[in-house]
């Protein structure tokens, strides 16, 4: 008798094994594999870096900020909150460049014109060239001009402190919340857009600052002198580069 039980729980248990799977546990795989599904995928990060592709990518640069391209050959931000400092600090050395590269030549052509108005001693030189370290010349500009500076430069750098360690979640390398305009989107893409367009103008401002300075200095004549083209009127411009040899 014993034998006959074990052998009908056997042939129980066996047919219980190739039972079809209950409603219940249908739809909790079903729940599971749905939220899998929703669950956002994290983009694996390249090993090399994007400019330097002979390079590896640095841990700290991982792509989430505007024009990270994975640029850092000498190791600078071996951590996140370098990569921050790093950041804040282009960023104000970007919008001081592209405030400059516009101001340099305008100077170099308004500023006789300005001081002849104002009955004042120009600041250009002889040879149209702004006033630089290169170029000499700083020891003209006024002392209240430079504590000027230093005043603006001073509360920005206050503002800057401020907000980066106020803790706001929204706050961002170089976001002082100034947008008068209203121009800055209120879509994440939009912002990212905009962001970016502002550090590759900025950094493409600095590089012109560097050369407006070495032109300057090498070539010993102003900016507008020297590309006439961009800054007079087209007859005035052609005759400026044909009695300097440019144009034969």
């Amino acid at each position: 008798m014993n034998l006959s039980f074990a052998l009908a729980l056997s042939a129980i248990t066996g047919a219980a094994a190739f039972a079809p799977i209950s409603n219940t546990a249908r739809t909790t795989v079903i729940r599971m594999s749905d939220e899998a599904a929703d669950m956002p995928v994290e983009p694996e990060l390249p090993a090399m870096s994007m400019s330097l592709p002979f390079m590896a990518r640095p841990d700290a640069l991982t792509g989430s900020m505007a024009g990270d391209a994975g640029f850092d050959p000498l190791g600078f931000a071996k951590t996140d909150a370098d990569l921050l400092n790093y950041r804040e600090a282009e960023v104000k050395h970007a919008r001081l460049a592209m405030l400059a590269a516009a101001g340099w030549p305008l100077s170099e052509l308004f500023d006789k014109k300005i001081a002849v108005a104002l009955n004042m001693v120009p600041l250009v030189d002889a040879t149209d060239r702004a006033p630089s370290v290169l170029n000499g010349g700083l020891g003209k500009v006024s002392p209240v001009y430079w504590i000027g500076i230093l005043g603006v430069a001073a509360a920005i750098e206050f503002i800057g402190t401020t907000k980066s360690k106020s803790g706001d979640a929204n706050y961002f390398p170089g976001n002082f919340g100034f947008d008068p305009l209203g121009l800055y989107p209120k879509e994440e893409d939009g912002q990212m857009r905009m962001q970016l367009a502002e550090i590759k103008n900025g950094r493409l401002a600095m590089i012109a600052i560097f050369g407006f300075a070495i032109q300057e200095f090498v070539l010993k004549q102003g900016v507008i002198d020297g590309t006439p083209i961009f800054f007079y009127p087209l007859s005035q411009a052609l005759k400026m580069m044909t009695n300097s040899g440019y144009i034969h």
